[in-house]
């Protein structure tokens, strides 16, 4: 007998299925981490065995394996509120107040309403075309939020989004931070704030992120004379500010983070909203710049690169620097530096380019005078990331119950430890003790505010966040000379 057409497609179907859906279980198993960037609320949950960053392939896999059911685990909403989080959900951290924006915008901007999620079938076993539909409810093209999907601690690095944001100041080998406030002119000093601002992108690791801070959760470390606060003044979206002081040379940071998650087909791009403020006060100069994106790929190939442009500008100075951000020679996503930078440093006024900027941002930057064609050195990563010291706790009496190192305690031991069962039961603990202060304030009409910032919202919407003190005092919590 010749055999069944029919059943043969079937057969064939199936396989691609199960070749496919292992394809993206091995995607989702890689969980790639955006690095100081987004805590865990925009990048592909692991644990489920379906890449949701991607409309491409969610689209094909609702076509392929429309019939077939994945033990996924049933998800509820609690205590019937809209917008809230999952009780145990991961990732994202435990549920927050806005800081004063609205409670039901979510990291890309948009509003909750509409049409209700995809319940879970009768049977508690949620199919990938019911998955599929619920992430989808959540997200729209270009934009998205995933808040609402897990990430158990087997991913997640010990330490918080707060702590690899502070990192990026006070962990440094070869101290370019200092070398600002000591050049002699103001073109020597520009020159060197751009390698500092090149020397605080880090790479990005594939297999852990860390957790996403708490609302009012704050980070104090101290290194030598630089003293560096951070607050998490926003947990839906997720904004986090930063002030470090150094009075020994006379130098200021601001920042403030609010990272956008946008989807684009076969990636998801981490858009940094917010500014960065570096302030010598010896000299009267301030900088201002922003933050390259981190670009998660999917296909052709998986990775994580920083991309896109940043501006560095001083208006007392009248000089700027457009930097930018990219994969070099590339060919059909494959081959290439992915870790490329290159730029120009110009006066403001007649922008006229005094240097060019060329390299690998995770190794050598060089700087070519334009007139003179003199290369020089600009940044090492080499020297600026390697050798670094653990910070360590100097004073435990002095240090506050919001620090990251407190609140997250007992899940980073039990995440040293590898015993996962009570990692998960201590990171639950954290979240729904959130969600009980969130529910009291709610109840009682408290408006949760800052204890270490003012939170403003500029013409455009968009967050900015200024310190209530004038000086960070020193923390309980040094880096070792």
């Amino acid at each position: 007998m010749g055999h069944d057409p029919l059943v043969n497609a079937r057969d064939i179907r199936i396989s691609v299925a199960a070749s496919c859906h292992s394809i993206l279980r091995t995607c989702l198993s890689v969980s790639f981490h955006i690095h100081t960037v987004l805590g865990g609320d925009a990048w592909v949950r692991a644990g489920y065995p379906f890449v949701s960053s991607t409309q491409v392939i969610a689209i094909i896999g609702v076509i392929l394996i429309k019939n077939k059911r994945i033990p996924f685990p049933a998800r509820q909403s609690p205590d019937g509120e809209t917008g809230g989080a999952a009780p145990g959900r991961g990732g994202s951290g435990a549920t927050g107040d806005d800081g004063g924006a609205n409670a039901a915008a979510v990291a890309g901007g948009r509003t909750g309403g509409g049409a209700p999620p995809p319940q879970p079938s009768s049977t508690g076993v949620e199919s990938l075309r019911e998955r599929t539909a619920r992430i989808r409810s959540h997200s729209i093209p270009g934009e998205c939020s995933l808040r609402n999907l897990d990430l158990p601690p087997l991913f997640n690095m010990p330490k918080s989004q707060l702590q690899c944001y502070g990192e990026a100041v006070y962990c440094i080998g070869e101290d370019y931070l200092n070398k600002c406030a000591k050049g002699k002119s103001s073109l020597e000093r520009f020159a060197s704030v751009v390698a500092w601002s090149i020397s605080t992108t880090r790479p990005a690791l594939f297999g852990q992120a860390p957790f996403n801070p708490v609302l009012g959760e704050t980070h104090h470390v101290s290194r030598g004379s630089l003293n560096v606060l951070l607050e998490q003044v926003s947990h839906h979206p997720p904004v986090s500010a930063l002030h470090a002081t150094d009075a020994t040379e006379n130098v200021e940071l601001i920042w403030c983070h609010k990272p956008v998650p946008r989807f684009h087909g076969a990636s998801v791009e981490a858009v940094i909203k917010g500014k960065r403020h570096l302030k010598l006060l010896k000299f009267c100069e301030n900088y201002e710049m922003d933050s390259p994106n981190l670009l998660i790929k999917l296909l052709p190939t998986t990775g994580a690169d920083w991309v896109g442009d940043v501006s560095i500008r001083c208006k007392d100075s009248g000089l700027e620097a457009d930097l930018c951000y990219y994969k070099s020679h590339v060919f059909l996503g494959f081959g290439g530096s992915s870790k490329s930078v290159r730029g120009k440093i110009l006066h403001s006024k007649t922008l006229k380019t005094i240097y060019e900027i060329d390299g690998q941002w995770d190794r050598i930057v060089k700087l070519k005078d334009v007139h003179s064609g003199e290369v020089t050195v600009l940044y090492d990563a080499k020297k600026a990331i390697s050798g670094l010291k653990t910070p360590i706790l100097q004073a435990p009496q002095n240090m506050w119950p919001t620090e990251s190192a407190t609140v997250w305690s007992e899940v980073s031991q039990a995440i040293l430890n590898k015993e996962w069962g009570k990692a998960s039961a201590a990171k639950q603990n954290v979240e729904e003790k959130q969600r009980k202060l969130q529910r009291e304030r709610k109840s009682s009409g408290e408006l949760w505010v800052p204890k270490h910032f003012t939170v403003t919202h500029t013409k455009d919407n968009e967050w900015d966040c200024s310190p209530l003190e004038q000086s960070v005092p020193p923390a309980p919590i040094i880096v070792p000379p």
